[in-house]
């Protein structure tokens, strides 16, 4: 997807670039700065992808998974201060200074061919978001996303596609009514565009770089495995942050059979890591914590200044309903 959206904004920058010199068209200019860095940050995202594969090494023990959120985070403050910052400049300048555009024709034709392009990568990252989203909504699942590429090329596409047609607009009205001036705010409505865009992925990436939990099912799953173990009694809660879009680290709390000697705790534990790591290998690095319920609910109480909710009970005497492991942890 990031590969496809790459060879798209590179042929559609080159395109623009030379149709603004030629008509002298702010709005083209700005949809060309657009471009080339929209093309800047698919370069980005892929080094981020690349470097966030690394394993781990003892300078980073869990590993390079957050690389990816961070040039991710990277890429919406260029998009903001380059894509947005110059577009709303250039627009600026030339509502003060208008300048007819020359031969319009050019620029329709670019724009038709860019819209082509931004069109097929568009629809293709569309397919490829629907296909991952599932039953949820877009905005849902976007909110929901671990994968910053997924939605991010999405994003930048529709930003573009908005784009030219916001040029299209304003170069028609500055050569039709023969005033100028609609081509610099053509440029500067494409930079809000561009800083409405950033907003949200600079939003949702600060929001995975400081981390953000793995998907409910994972935790009701890592909580059943845990609790099918003859050893445990009783699985008090587990909490998982994401490192990467396939990387997790997770922290599980478990009260042992009193009778158990360390030994056995630690079978137990190797026991319950050999099964969560077979079951779900995006769970890279997992701790266990041998605690007594009592002592969980105390630290969750003073961690996140209310109450917990109750433990997994996987004692030989059923539990009720409402602390069965489908609930969230």
């Amino acid at each position: 997807m990031i590969y496809a959206a790459l060879a798209g904004n590179l042929l559609v920058a080159v395109t623009k670039m030379a149709a603004a010199a030629y008509t002298g068209s702010s709005a083209m200019l700005s949809e060309s700065v657009h471009s080339v860095v929209d093309t800047g940050n698919e370069i980005l995202l892929l080094y981020g992808l690349r470097r966030s594969t690394q394993p781990p090494d003892r300078e980073h023990p869990i590993g390079y998974g957050r690389e990816l959120y961070f040039w991710s985070f990277i890429v919406a403050v260029l998009i903001f201060a380059l894509g947005a910052g110059v577009s709303v400049y250039e627009g600026i300048d030339h509502i003060r200074h208008p300048e007819p555009i020359v031969r319009p024709v050019v620029s329709y034709v670019v724009l038709a061919l860019s819209f082509l392009f931004e069109g097929a990568s568009w629809l293709y990252s569309l397919r490829q978001f629907s296909s991952a989203k599932g039953p949820m909504g877009y905005y849902e699942a976007f909110r929901r996303s671990k994968d910053p590429p997924s939605f991010m090329v999405l994003f930048e596409d529709s930003a573009a596609l908005l784009g030219i047609v916001i040029a299209a607009a304003g170069i028609y009205a500055a050569s039709h009514l023969n005033a100028p001036i609609f081509d610099g705010v053509a440029s500067i409505l494409i930079g809000l565009v561009l800083a409405a865009t950033a907003g949200l992925l600079a939003r949702e990436s600060k929001s995975l770089l400081i981390g953000e939990q793995a998907k409910p099912e994972l935790t009701y799953a890592i909580l059943r495995i845990a609790g099918e173990e003859p050893a445990v009694s009783r699985a008090n809660g587990v909490f998982t942050v994401h490192l990467a879009p396939d990387q997790i680290l997770a922290a599980l709390s478990l009260e042992f059979a009193d009778d158990l000697r360390a030994t056995g705790v630690e079978d137990a534990v190797t026991t319950i890591e050999r099964e969560i790591r077979a079951a779900y290998p995006s769970v890279v690095a997992l701790f266990i914590k041998p605690q007594r319920d009592q002592v969980f609910r105390e630290a969750q109480r003073q961690r996140l200044g209310s109450r917990p909710p109750d433990a997994v009970d996987f004692s030989p005497d059923p539990a009720p309903e409402q602390d069965s492991p489908g609930r969230e942890r």
